[in-house]
């Protein structure tokens, strides 16, 4: 497990934009935090490494939102703060997973926590007391 310290959310955003860069599809990230820790921040970086155009938003009312990225691939993003059972969302993330060209994102994952495979990338990102974020990678998909 790597950890860093994030002083801003421009920070946040280059960490997930030097991510995004290097992933090739298929990688799946499971994103913890309380609300307002970066989550969001951070997938907007994976988006710019992904060289995504559209404004990425926080999915937390409608759910899901997909985008498309460089060399054919998709972004999936979850967020599953609103949805106590899963239900058929996790019939949706097991289907996201089977495409080896989409990149799946769940925030708030609890609920589908059965569903993501093992060797997913699990980004814990918490207040510092003092100002900033710690983020834990486990997993780290620059690290071979």
């Amino acid at each position: 497990m790597e950890t860093m310290k994030i002083s801003s959310d421009q920070e946040m955003r280059e960490l997930g934009e030097k991510i995004g860069k290097s992933l090739q599809g298929g990688e799946v990230f499971e994103l913890i935090g309380d609300v307002g820790a970066g989550k969001t921040t951070f997938v907007k970086g994976l988006a710019m490494g992904l060289k995504i155009t559209d404004d990425v938003q926080s999915p937390s009312f409608t759910i899901n939102r997909s985008y498309e990225a460089r060399d054919g691939l998709i972004l999936n993003h979850y967020d599953f703060y609103r949805l106590e059972n899963a239900g058929i969302m996790a019939q949706e993330i097991a289907e996201s997973l089977s495409y080896p060209t989409t990149i799946t994102v769940v925030e708030w994952g609890e609920s589908v926590h059965d569903v993501l495979p093992e060797n997913r990338i699990i980004i814990k990102i918490s207040y510092l007391p003092e100002s900033g974020r710690r983020v834990m990678i486990k997993n780290h998909p620059l690290k071979g």
